[in-house]
């Protein structure tokens, strides 16, 4: 989407050899978006709309720094990614983050489509966790905080490159699972008459 971000613009290229740049990749890895189809009618969706909401935002976490009120036993937490000592620093954080959706452009929304099925959408990534991961190795790497400074690189043959590649892998995974999560919620929420 193009637009200023840190040392280079969001939605930017750039192609190293043997090199990272955690400053180019930025701090919310595994941003993204799912999608879920729900079982509730579109014309429930229109006639229910305020019940309906009434309904998902407390039981839904938005927020910068927000935790989820229910713990959540996942296979993420078992990801060998977790013996970095930076993201083993990061567990109990992420542990307690998972599923919850953020603020800014992160969102949860209900979609009636073309045909009349509706849709769950949720936008976010890895929460606190990419966020720090990224901090730490844009640090280690020696870099600057801002958005116009020079790029942070990081050779990928070196311990410090292998780190932060397998906390990218795991960040990435982690948003994923929020999603996963998070969708399953709203078409629970949403699978009983309101």
């Amino acid at each position: 989407d193009n637009h200023v971000g840190y040392s280079v613009p969001i939605g930017g290229v750039i192609a190293y050899r043997d090199r990272i740049s955690p400053s180019a990749v930025g701090f919310d890895i595994g941003c993204g978006v799912i999608c879920a189809r729900l079982a509730i009618s579109a014309n429930e969706v229109r006639d229910s709309i305020d019940p309906i909401l009434d309904e998902l935002y407390p039981n839904l976490y938005f927020g910068m720094g927000r935790k989820n009120k229910e713990p959540i036993e996942h296979p993420i937490f078992n990801d060998t990614a977790w013996d970095v000592a930076v993201a083993r620093g990061l567990k109990n954080l992420a542990q307690e983050q998972l599923g919850t959706i953020g603020s800014n452009n992160h969102f949860v929304d209900l979609l009636i489509d073309e045909s009349g099925r509706v849709w769950g959408m949720g936008h976010f990534g890895s929460r606190g966790l990419g966020h720090k991961i990224a901090t730490h190795f844009i640090e280690a790497g020696g870099g600057k905080d801002g958005m116009f400074v020079e790029p942070v690189l990081l050779d990928t043959n070196t311990q410090l490159g292998q780190e932060y590649i397998a906390c990218m892998r795991l960040a990435q995974k982690y948003a994923f699972a929020g999603r996963e999560w998070v969708a399953s919620r709203v078409a629970k929420l949403l699978s009983t008459e309101i």
